[in-house]
Parts: structure tokens; C-alpha cells; sequence
């Protein structure tokens, strides 16, 4: 078993839908982030920079945080979406969303969702970026039908997520045919639908 703490936000998002995908049996504990629960000193204990997700396994008592070590983990456990012969390439991709695929996206949001008018230089410079990101992953899709190359992983399952927020972007998702083919393709997999809506609140997967 496995208890998965987390809000409803992309990086909560990635483990859900891995545990769905790996068909783990798992609990999900909701961590109230406006609540400011994230910094009470029992999450703190099992999450040092008192961020979620997190999860702990029962078979082993083990607390693992960040999600792209969560990621790694029910990878390596499971056996699957982390190809031994291609773990490289996963890696690059994975990491390229946790380092800037993510960071920056989260920006945008600040900026132009939640604080729009705040900061014209915040709105401006995060925007950009994030159109970059697009292009940039709309032409690796071009050449590979999935990140880190024909199969579905744990690279896929991180990155998802974020642009599943295509709405609040405002960059327009249907101008990227390729970003869009690989959007629609793993928003169709039952295991991400079940797992997009792990806080039982009857989310819709948005259309491009």
C-alpha cells in the first residue's frame, strides 16, 4: 500500500496517475496547501522542504520525496515506464521537466493566473518562456512519438501534467500539432483519467 500525500496540482497529478498506470494499491492523503499544512512539523518530517507530493510505502516504511524521485521509485519497483535499456534517455527527460519544464510553467502561473497585473516583466518573461517550452517540445515530439523516445514513461507522466493547464496559459495548444497528438494520445489512457481526478472531484481532462 501506498499513501500518497498530496494537493491537486501537476506534481500531485504525476503520482497519481503513475499509481494508476502501475496499478498500486494506494490511500491519498490530502495536504491543504492554502491551509499552509505543508509546514507543520509532521509533514516537514517526511518532506524537508515542505513540498508535496510524498509518498510512503507500507512494505518498507520508506518516506520518498520530490516527485521525480517518486517517479524513479514506482519505476524501478513496478518494472515499468522505466526501461532498463533506455533509463539515459528518461532521465534527460525527466529532468528537464523537474528542472525547467515545471519551475517555469509554475512561474507563469503566478504571474499571469493568479497575480495577473502584478508584474509586467513577471507576466512577460514567464510567458515567453513557457511559449519556448511548447516549441521546444513540440519538435521533439515531431521526431519521437513520446519524450524519451517510442515508449510511454515516467518522462511522459511528469510532464503531462503541466500542460493538462494549457488553459490557463493562454498560448493555444492546437497551434502545436505534435505537442497536441502526444497531449490527446496519454489523455485518452484510462490509468491518467482515473489518476487526473484523484481528488474525486469530477475533473474533466481539458480539450485543446
Amino acid at each position: 500500500m501506498i499513501e500518497l500525500f498530496a494537493a491537486d496540482t501537476p506534481n500531485g497529478k504525476k503520482i497519481s496517475i503513475m499509481l494508476e498506470e502501475i496499478k498500486f494499491e494506494y490511500n491519498v492523503t490530502k495536504v491543504d496547501l492554502s491551509a499552509g499544512e505543508q509546514f507543520k512539523p509532521k509533514f516537514k518530517k517526511i518532506s524537508p522542504f515542505s513540498k508535496i507530493p510524498v509518498i510512503i510505502d507500507s512494505d518498507n516504511k520508506e518516506a520518498i520525496f520530490e516527485s521525480g524521485a517518486i517517479l524513479i521509485y514506482l519505476g524501478e519497483k513496478s518494472k515499468k515506464f522505466y526501461d532498463t535499456d533506455n533509463r539515459l534517455k528518461i532521465n534527460q527527460w525527466l529532468m528537464a521537466q523537474m528542472g525547467y519544464v515545471g519551475p517555469i510553467i509554475g512561474q507563469h502561473h503566478q504571474f499571469h493566473h493568479y497575480n495577473s497585473g502584478k508584474s509586467k516583466f513577471g507576466e512577460e518573461r514567464y510567458f515567453k518562456i513557457t511559449k519556448s517550452i511548447y516549441k521546444d517540445l513540440d519538435q521533439r515530439l515531431e521526431q519521437s512519438k513520446y519524450l524519451a523516445g517510442e515508449n510511454y514513461s515516467i518522462a511522459d507522466i511528469a510532464t503531462w501534467p503541466w500542460i493538462a493547464r494549457h488553459e490557463w496559459h493562454d498560448i493555444g495548444l492546437k497551434k502545436y500539432k505534435n505537442l497536441t497528438r502526444w497531449y490527446l494520445e496519454i489523455a485518452d489512457r484510462d490509468a491518467v483519467i482515473k489518476g487526473y481526478n484523484f481528488m474525486n472531484k469530477e475533473e474533466v481532462i481539458p480539450k485543446p
